[in-house]
């Protein structure tokens, strides 16, 4: 089991969302705020299976568009960050 934590600009949450369901992929979504550019983003916690990490990072990199936004005198490339934790367990009661 992995736990993928999804990191997306919160313009494309809404559409991951919708994405991760139609194919059935379970998501806790968490409103959060980023610390480098104080904007909303949207945190989605999910418990799969090792074969279903491509997939859904394909999904979320299918949606969420990269795109260059100025911070000051800086350029920073905001879209979508995914890690990937390993777990001993996961149990759904």
């Amino acid at each position: 089991m992995k736990l993928i934590i999804a990191i997306i600009d919160e313009q494309y949450s809404s559409k991951v969302v919708r994405k991760l369901m139609s194919e059935k992929i379970r998501a806790t979504k968490l409103a959060s705020t980023g610390g480098f550019l104080s904007r909303g983003n949207t945190t989605l916690l999910m418990g799969v299976d090792e074969d279903q990490i491509d997939r859904i990072s394909e999904l979320v990199a299918g949606v969420c568009k990269k795109q260059k936004v100025k911070n000051g005198d800086e350029e920073v490339t905001v879209g979508a960050n995914l890690f990937v934790v390993p777990i001993d367990s996961y149990q759904r009661v």
